[in-house]
């Protein structure tokens, strides 16, 4: 029997009442553009024209870190917490991750400057059209080529091509990785394991030419978060150390340089318990109808049995109700959740959802046997919540 069988269901969220990602205008797709375009690296646009161009472009994405978490922490991230003003000479603004607010789809957004509807990875799993399985497009299983799944150059290899010098300094893990090709490929890759070591490999790369762009990478803030969750003391002390670690680059800028840091998503913590997570793998009513449960607990791509499809948008619906935005595949797309509706490829098309569900509330839908380890976390991302939603884009120009 459904967990949520015994309610009366509310009337569910309208489509349209969904924050949308600020696609063209201020999401993490329109920075590296915006900083190349600076450069004068052709064919790309300046989607946030009010940031001032300069030579040198570093950006250090520090994966988890939501603009909320910053404004809610000012004593463990006091460095942070001023750039959110302009008290250190720089600005602070918040940025949208995009739809779903996950690692693998928002380094895809941030890499090739293009949304998800057209790079390609609309979250964490998404069934693959031409084999029928579920792809995990952050471990990349199954593998498939990445070429084919992902086809845009990205823009370091655009500035590459144009003469400025492309850098990612990030853990030597990621070097050859699968999204690591897809979504940050160009110029030179160079692994440090340590952050010290990362902020001041970054900094040396930004000097190593008239024209730089740099990018360079934090995980540990993002792990502690799931783990623990946000209000915990070990994700407030990887706070602090993220902090040391802006400062320490941030000192170090070479002339003629912007620093901007931001984020692939924020994160919310989720209570355990069955009201507020809801066990696909227990409930007959979101399982009827369902071929493949993809995505993550808080923005989950359903694929329905052919022909179970408005069943399926109806039933999710009525079970959902007001606690998630449950759309069809077309509604989400017309809405403008991966972009502009012209802008989803045909490819990804069908990797998307027949039906998709972003979370408003603080809840969840596990799937307590097929995603054991997904189920367990604490600390949680996906939807369009501002918590999840927004990140920061903080500058600091030497």
């Amino acid at each position: 029997m459904s967990q949520l069988a015994s309610w009366d269901h509310p009337e569910p969220l309208a489509v349209s009442s969904a924050p949308v990602p600020e696609y063209g205008s201020g999401s993490l797709a329109d920075l590296l553009p915006t900083l190349a375009a600076g450069m004068g690296v052709p064919g790309l646009t300046a989607g946030i024209p009010e940031l001032t161009a300069a030579d040198r472009n570093c950006v250090f994405l520090i994966d988890g870190l939501g603009w909320e978490q910053i404004q809610a922490h000012p004593d463990e991230a006091p460095y942070l917490h001023a750039l959110l003003g302009s008290s250190r000479g720089g600005t602070g603004r918040p940025l949208t991750a995009g739809f779903p607010a996950t690692t693998a789809t928002s380094l895809a957004s941030v890499g090739t400057g293009l949304p998800p509807g057209a790079h390609g990875l609309p979250g964490y799993t998404v069934r693959d059209p031409a084999t029928g399985e579920l792809m995990n497009q952050l471990r990349w299983q199954p593998w498939t080529s990445p070429r084919v799944w992902q086809p845009y150059p990205t823009v370091f290899q655009l500035a590459d091509a144009a003469g400025v010098h492309a850098a990612q300094v990030s853990s030597p893990a990621f070097e050859s990785t699968p999204l690591t090709k897809v979504a940050l490929s160009g110029g030179t890759f160079l692994g440090r394991l340590t952050g010290e070591e990362r902020m001041d490999v970054a900094a040396e790369q930004l000097a190593a030419g008239d024209r730089s762009l740099v990018y360079t990478y934090y995980a540990e803030l993002d792990g502690a978060g799931h783990r623990y969750g946000v209000s915990s003391d070990t994700w407030r002390g990887q706070l602090m150390y993220v902090d040391r670690l802006v400062q320490r680059l941030a000192e170090q800028l070479p002339p003629r340089s912007a620093l901007y840091v931001t984020a692939d998503h924020g994160m919310v913590d989720v209570p355990f318990d069955e009201q507020h997570r809801i066990d696909f793998d227990e409930d007959w009513e979101l399982r009827a109808g369902v071929a493949l449960l993809g995505g993550e607990g808080r923005a989950r791509h359903v694929y329905a049995v052919p022909g179970a499809e408005n069943d399926v948008l109806t039933c999710w619906r009525e079970v959902l109700g007001e606690q998630f935005w449950v759309a069809s595949r077309d509604e989400a797309i017309a809405a403008g959740w991966f972009g502009r509706p012209d802008q989803v490829d045909e490819r990804v098309y069908a990797r998307l959802g027949d039906v998709i569900a972003a979370a408003r509330d603080d809840v969840l839908i596990i799937a307590s046997e097929r995603e054991p380890k997904e189920s367990a976390m604490v600390g949680n991302h996906g939807s369009m919540t501002p918590a999840e939603q927004l990140v920061p884009l903080l500058e600091v120009r030497s």
